[in-house]
């Protein structure tokens, strides 16, 4: 089968190539994958951002969000068969979405929303499982609560808001002249135009943040939150908790202690709280998600597909940072 694997870290490292079609373990299922979901991350792990923490075994199969088709199932799946439309998150599995099939456990697969296509299920996984875990086991958001999503017209923002605000919290965001009109429509209470306006000069009061965006933007937030807040940052800096909770050992938990020593201060200064996080891979958290979805509560935003052979130049669009919503691989028919 073909996949886009990476032979090595570095601006050369990615190719389209031929590899063996997976084999499934007794709690798997094989899915023929008729579209893949991009992030942010995909970028980053090819250059060796996230070389301490996600472990690669090269050549490796990119890639995380998936939808497709059961084609087989092993001994002990129950959920699942072969026929069923499913979609999933693959990350920090050892395996990629980026390939035809992919063999993928039992326990992060659920079924795909029947009011929606394989391309829009695939851009869901990643930015509904990261808001998901985000708001409901980190920030735990709250009814009444007003949460700070940055960059609200992208890929998580989309996402993010459209689930703060079935939480019942109200939702402050950024983005371009452009996009105003778009996060508004997604529920976007308090948006602020960066190009006219610095957000920690408007919006104040805030209990929860969400930082996706990378640079100053997370100590620019910690102005505007209130007293006992909650910070989570999806972009770093990694903190010595997250260190431990991986089971990493005591010099990474000094090294990402240090790193994030400057943005725990400041969090310590508003009487707030900082914390990072990775997403993992859970089925059941999907499962909900979908009924969000099948019920029109949250829709899918896709800015633009690509075809499977165009796979690089779709993670090169990506990176230019102007996505509207998600950005999806078409891997076979719909």
């Amino acid at each position: 089968m073909q996949a886009l694997i990476l032979k090595r870290y570095g601006a050369d490292g990615l190719h389209i190539a031929d590899v063996p079609r997976p084999t499934i373990g007794p709690d798997e299922i094989l899915v023929r994958v008729h579209a893949a979901g991009i992030n942010p991350i995909d970028n980053m792990i090819p250059k060796g951002m996230f070389k301490p923490i996600l472990k690669f075994d090269l050549p490796a199969v990119m890639g995380s969000d998936l939808a497709g088709t059961v084609v087989e199932v092993g001994g002990r799946v129950s959920r699942f068969q072969v026929g069923d439309a499913v979609y999933a998150s693959v990350f920090g599995l050892g395996r990629g979405s980026f390939a035809e099939f992919v063999a993928v456990p039992e326990r992060v697969a659920a079924r795909k929303p029947a009011n929606v296509g394989f391309v829009e299920a695939a851009s869901l996984p990643m930015v509904g499982l990261t808001a998901w875990q985000a708001f409901k086991e980190r920030l735990r958001l709250e009814p009444g609560q007003k949460v700070f999503i940055p960059a609200g017209s992208g890929g998580i923002g989309t996402f993010a808001i459209q689930l703060a605000k079935q939480l019942g919290a109200t939702v402050g965001t950024t983005t371009s002249t452009a996009n105003v009109d778009l996060v508004r429509a997604l529920g976007a209470d308090d948006v602020v135009d960066y190009k006219r306006q610095a957000f920690e000069q408007v919006l104040q009061g805030y209990d929860a943040v969400l930082g996706t965006v990378r640079g100053d933007g997370l100590e620019k937030a910690l102005r505007i939150v209130r007293p006992h807040a909650r910070v989570v940052s999806l972009v770093g800096p990694p903190d010595a908790a997250f260190a431990a909770a991986r089971g990493m050992n005591v010099v990474m938990k000094l090294v990402f202690g240090l790193l994030s020593r400057k943005i725990r201060r400041l969090a310590r200064q508003r009487d707030a709280s900082y914390a990072f996080m990775f997403v993992r891979p859970d089925g059941a958290q999907l499962a909900a998600i979908g009924d969000l979805v099948e019920t029109g509560r949250i829709r899918p935003v896709i800015d633009k597909v690509f075809p499977f052979a165009d796979a690089r130049a779709a993670l090169d669009y990506l990176e230019q940072g102007r996505a509207k919503g998600k950005v999806v691989l078409r891997m076979s028919a719909d």
